[in-house]
C-alpha cells in the first residue's frame, strides 16, 4: 500500500512493523486537525444540554461523559464504522464500504447526532477530493450521488486514509483523540474547565482511547451499537433547548 514502510524495532518480538510514511502520516494530521473545514467545532454531541441540566459540571464529570461516548457511545460506534470502511477501501471494494457507511448512519439516536455525522462526512469527502484527489473516493462520491446518499464522517475518514496508506491502530487513536478532544473544547466553551484541567482530561482519556482501539481491532463485527442514553436524552433535550451555542 502506498505510503507505508517497514521499519526495524530494536529489542522487539516482532522486528518488523509497519509505519505509516510521511506522506501518509501528514495527511493524517492535516485530516484530523481542528483546523480541517467540516465543522466540529460547532457540534457538543449532547454535552450542552448536560450542562445546563447539570449533569456535567466540573473536571471529573466532563471526563466522565466524554470518557463514556468514546468507549461505549459514538466513539464506540465510529471505530467500527471507520475500521470497516478501512478495510473495505484497502482491497478498493465500493459495496462493502456502502455497507459500513449505512450501518454508521442508521443507528444514530437523534436528529442531531445524524446531522453531526453526515454533516462532516459530506464537508470532508468534499475537502479531501479538492485537495487529495483519489480515484476510488471520486468512485464512492458518485455512487453515493446516484442512490442518493451521503456519507458519515467515520467511514469517509476510514475510505480516504486506507488508499492513503495510514495503518489502523494509528488513524483510530487519531479518530478517537480528536473527538474527545473536540469534546473538551466545547467543554472548555460552555465555561466548565480552564485550559491546564482540559489538559488533564485529554491526559486521562489516554488509556481509555488505547483500550477503545484495542478492542475495536479484535471486536466482532456483529457487535456494533452504543449504550449511553444519558448522552442520547441529552441530545434529544438539546433539540428543543431555547438558548444554543453548539448545533448538537
Amino acid at each position: 500500500m502506498p505510503g507505508l514502510r517497514t521499519i526495524t524495532m530494536p529489542g522487539s518480538n516482532t522486528d518488523m512493523v509497519e509505519a505509516p510514511g510521511a506522506a501518509a502520516l501528514y495527511r493524517m494530521f492535516a485530516w484530523l486537525s481542528p483546523s480541517f473545514p467540516v465543522g466540529a467545532f460547532s457540534y457538543s454531541h449532547g454535552l450542552e444540554n448536560a450542562v445546563q441540566n447539570g449533569g456535567v459540571c466540573d473536571r471529573s464529570t466532563l471526563q466522565g461523559w466524554i470518557g463514556a461516548i468514546l468507549a461505549h457511545g459514538a466513539g464506540r460506534m465510529d471505530a467500527d464504522t471507520l475500521r470497516d470502511a478501512h478495510r473495505a477501501a484497502l482491497v478498493q471494494n465500493l459495496e462493502a464500504l456502502t455497507l459500513a457507511n449505512r450501518r454508521g448512519l442508521a443507528f444514530r439516536a437523534t436528529s442531531e447526532m445524524a446531522l453531526e455525522a453526515t454533516a462532516q462526512g459530506q464537508a470532508f469527502l468534499a475537502t479531501c477530493r479538492a485537495a487529495w484527489p483519489e480515484p476510488f473516493l471520486d468512485s464512492w462520491a458518485e455512487l453515493l450521488g446516484r442512490d442518493q446518499e451521503v456519507p458519515c464522517l467515520a467511514a469517509t475518514v476510514g475510505a480516504a486514509a486506507a488508499r492513503a496508506g495510514a495503518p489502523l491502530e494509528m488513524l483510530l487513536t487519531g479518530y478517537l483523540y480528536a473527538m474527545g478532544a473536540n469534546l473538551v473544547s466545547a467543554g472548555l466553551r460552555l465555561g466548565i474547565v480552564g485550559q491546564t484541567d482540559g489538559q488533564r482530561i485529554v491526559a486521562a482519556l489516554e488509556p481509555v482511547i488505547a483500550k477503545a482501539v484495542a478492542s475495536a481491532i479484535k471486536r466482532d463485527h456483529n457487535s456494533f451499537g452504543a449504550a449511553t442514553i444519558a448522552v442520547d436524552l441529552a441530545s434529544m433535550a438539546h433539540e428543543t433547548q431555547y438558548t444554543r451555542l453548539f448545533r448538537s
